[in-house]
């Protein structure tokens, strides 16, 4: 028979047992305690080589919202969303930055403004002064100039900017006309304060009957010789089109700048991108080769300074471009228009389209053996966009390369926001259209543009591309070559005559970076020289 075990016994038993228990407890711990120094020490480092990629060299630099201090940071993002939040959509880093001296400009013409603007006490004295007939001014008071919308909207545009540029060289606050759809198509420019004439400005009643016939037309006034020195009218008009008289033009004359200089309101109508015989006036150069070092960016800095597309058409934009642009390698624009009468879609103009982007190497061709996988070659994704009246263009493109492989394997999808068939200047939803199609254009990697269209001018201008232009059709067949590549990426001065004046013949022949345009042989348009 078995004796139960006494109680000491038992507990010694159940010491040892315990005590190995915590003998394994504690080695167990220990080695856990090793293992996990030695992971965690590892992990820190990866932690910390990977902060240091961050810094140095890992997520993609930030980008410059102010595009180089052209934009001053003094404004509420979320009231305009396309002032801070367009650097961001440009799919590489422009290379032309503004000059010092014209950010510098710029703040000054900024404050300019605020001291002269609308319900400044200098803007109501110098109101008062169009109601006293012929007066003179003193060197300390505001000087204006009003621009009038006229044309369409890619005139209006070149215009404005032509303008705003004469504004910056002589100092004059300049004023737009508020009673079209500007307001609808773009933000303020200028911080705390606005750039819309007043609705109650003295001559509102007026502007619309300004004309060359107009007893105050500056042109009209010289040919009456009803001008002299003695006598500074209080207010003068303008006429700065590409048919206007001799007489107007000698608004581009040195000695004429010097009397305007005097008129204290300046009203223009212009359907022209006159910014290169500014450069021709002697006065003016000095300074404008001071603000632009690179001669071809007058309009690309000027453009991104003062064009902001309100948050409805900006949405038009960034919704078109997320959905269709950004996920590409590669991007292409073509912009189609067609003058004369009628105007649509013709054969030999898809037949000049096709021509001019497969002899550049902008698309490829179809494939004539009608292969529809191969993994040896690319599969790169090439998005085109086209923008036109009518969109037979694009819809023949489309169909194109949908029926039949491209030759380089390559994926082509093709795009249009939009085909209106026809233009309706003024018509809110359609001038929107027109700008956000402008805009997404200028996003693309490589451009193709009609002959003599202000629509192509802008979008090159605004995304510094120089692009390919369509040359004009002659007797309904497409030109040989189709296309040629533009000199710069500045808008032509699509004048009837060049220079617009004959005072400036001989500065023309003396000034390489002012030279005759690929699609208009009287225009002139601006170049870096070389």
């Amino acid at each position: 028979m078995v004796r139960p075990e006494s109680n000491t016994k038992k507990a010694s038993k159940l010491f040892r047992i315990s005590g190995m228990n915590m003998m394994k407890l504690t080695i167990t711990i220990a080695t856990c305690l090793v293992l996990c120094s030695v992971l965690l020490l590892p992990s820190s480092n990866i932690f910390n080589r990977h902060k240091s990629h961050l810094t140095t060299t890992g997520s993609e630099k930030p980008r410059d919202k102010l595009l180089g201090g052209l934009l001053t940071a003094d404004f509420d993002e979320d009231s305009c969303l396309s002032r801070y939040h367009k650097s961001s959509l440009y799919r590489k880093t422009l290379p032309y930055k503004p000059s010092q001296s014209l950010v510098s400009k710029l703040r000054s013409y900024e404050m300019l403004h605020k001291r002269c603007g609308p319900g400044t006490d200098a803007y109501k004295k110098a109101t008062n002064l169009l109601g006293h007939g012929d007066v003179r001014i003193s060197g300390d008071e505001c000087r204006y100039v009003v621009w009038t919308p006229m044309f369409g909207l890619g005139n209006r545009i070149l215009s404005l900017v032509s303008m705003f540029l004469y504004a910056l060289l002589t100092e004059r606050v300049i004023l737009v006309d508020q009673r079209k759809d500007i307001t609808d198509l773009f933000c303020e420019p200028f911080p705390g304060t606005s750039w819309l004439l007043p609705l109650d400005f003295p001559l509102t009643d007026q502007l619309d009957s300004f004309n060359r016939k107009h007893s105050r037309c500056y042109g009209t006034m010289l040919k009456n010789h009803a001008i002299n020195s003695t006598t500074i009218p209080s207010h003068l008009y303008l006429d700065i089109f590409h048919d206007s008289r001799g007489q107007d033009y000698l608004f581009f004359c040195e000695e004429n700048q010097a009397f305007l200089g005097k008129v204290s309101w300046l009203v223009t109508k212009s359907n022209l991108y006159y910014v290169p015989s500014l450069w021709l006036i002697p006065s003016f150069r000095t300074e404008l080769i001071k603000l632009f070092p690179q001669k071809d960016t007058v309009f690309h800095h000027l453009s991104r300074y003062l064009f902001h597309p309100t948050n409805q058409v900006w949405g038009m934009v960034t919704r078109s471009y997320n959905a269709y642009l950004s996920r590409a390698d590669e991007t292409l624009g073509i912009q189609v228009r067609v003058f004369g009468t009628p105007a649509g879609y013709f054969q030999h103009v898809m037949d000049q389209i096709l021509s001019c982007t497969q002899r550049e190497k902008l698309l490829p061709e179809l494939d004539t053996e009608q292969v529809t996988t191969n993994t040896s070659r690319s599969k790169k994704l090439k998005a085109v966009m086209v923008t036109s009246l009518h969109p037979e263009y694009s819809n023949n493109l489309k169909n194109m390369f949908w029926e039949r492989p491209s030759s380089t394997g390559e994926i082509i999808e093709v795009y249009q926001p939009s085909g209106e068939r026809v233009q309706q200047t003024d018509k809110k939803l359609h001038d929107q259209k027109a700008l956000a199609e402008i805009y997404l254009l200028s996003l693309t990697d490589k451009l193709v543009t009609s002959t003599r269209s202000t629509f192509g001018y802008i979008a090159q201008g605004l995304g510094g591309l120089k692009p390919w232009i369509l040359y004009e059709p002659r007797n309904r067949k497409a030109p040989d070559p189709p296309c040629v590549r533009a000199m710069s990426m500045e808008p032509c001065s699509l004048t009837l005559k060049a220079p617009l004046s004959s005072c400036q013949a001989k500065t023309i022949k003396m000034s390489p970076f002012v030279r005759y345009c690929e699609d208009r042989i009287r225009g002139l348009k601006l170049v870096d020289e070389i």
